[in-house]
């Protein structure tokens, strides 16, 4: 059916609107407005949760509670935990449930329990704050090449490429041996490390989003670049880059915890549980708890993020991006 001014009033209209690619700016009028006109509320967080898709599998649960735990274990535990981690006593080598240690002590006579709960916050600070530069770095990077094309995106991807080829492990060392031990070079080459796969991922979606209309008839339009990729490409690409940003964290910790170990970096007497692995592995068979406890933590957390990297995947990211 025509209005007369040759423009269509059925159904084709409406699946056509329905169809039409969505900027970040339409994306957040639609929400103001849907709060506004009061849908949407009396739902809790965990309604909104299940609604995406989030924690649906029983994995997903278990890694979201734990991962969750170990973030207010490193932010409120050195708090709710009286003996001190550093401090060396003539009570070593103490057993589990020992009178007043929980968890024993070790060599040195300090509290093991009261090492672990210290020991996370350092191994987390670093592992989120690398994510956190790599996610920058590589967003940005894959963003700027992904909207710019021709000799830009070349010039951009071909480092990206030579960084990739780079063993990562051996690219960290490097850059932490050169800058010295310790917290800001962990953070700093972790992340640098971690940013070439991101830009990747980055470049891809954004390549994919410029080519759409809308990119297209902002352009057209004048909106400046640095709009562009705010406001309207990098909402769109948000649901893939999160998922890869925390599976990405897994990694980082992994990394952090092994420079630890290899005395690389965090420096002791500050405890992290990659420098405990180092120092109790001498204690291996006569208190294997020194090594285990440290490092099956590091293993269950890098396991929750992969879990939880996946989860946010599948909710985020139901076209298979990732």
């Amino acid at each position: 059916m025509s209005d007369g001014t040759g423009s269509d009033l059925g159904l084709g209209t409406t699946d056509a609107l329905a169809a039409a690619p969505v900027s970040g700016g339409a994306m957040r009028s639609a929400r103001r407005g849907k709060d506004r006109g009061g849908r949407g509320r009396g739902r809790g967080a965990v309604a909104k949760l299940r609604q995406l898709g989030i924690g649906a599998s029983w994995p997903a649960k278990v890694s979201w509670v734990f991962l969750i735990a170990i973030v207010l274990v490193a932010l409120v535990g050195p708090l709710l935990i009286s003996a001190d981690p550093v401090r060396q006593t003539s009570s070593a080598m103490l057993p589990f449930g020992s009178p007043g240690h929980l968890l024993g002590t070790d060599d040195l006579g300090r509290d093991e329990l009261a090492r672990l709960v210290h020991g996370a916050r350092p191994l987390l600070f670093v592992a989120f704050a690398s994510t956190a530069l790599a996610a920058v770095i590589g967003t940005g990077v894959g963003l700027l090449a992904g909207y710019a094309g021709g000799v830009v995106e070349q010039v951009l991807m071909r480092v990206v490429d030579l960084a990739l080829a780079f063993p990562s492990i051996l690219l960290v060392i490097l850059l932490v041996a050169a800058a010295g031990p310790g917290t800001t070079s962990l953070v700093v080459g972790v992340g640098v490390s971690l940013a070439p796969g991101l830009a990747r991922l980055a470049r891809a979606l954004a390549a994919r989003e410029t080519a759409r209309d809308y990119i297209v008839a902002a352009r057209l339009g004048g909106t400046r670049t640095p709009r562009v990729l705010v406001q309207e490409i990098l909402p769109n690409i948000a649901g893939p880059m999160v998922a890869q940003v925390v599976m990405t964290l897994s990694v980082a910790a992994g990394f952090a915890a092994g420079l630890s170990y290899l005395g690389l970096g965090i420096q002791p007497p500050t405890p992290d549980w990659g420098y405990m692995v180092q120092a109790g592995q001498e204690f291996l068979y006569s208190a294997p708890r020194l090594v285990v406890l440290p490092a099956t933590l590091t293993l269950l957390f890098v396991v929750a993020c992969n879990f939880v990297g996946d989860d946010l995947r599948d909710a985020l990211d139901p076209k298979g991006t990732v």
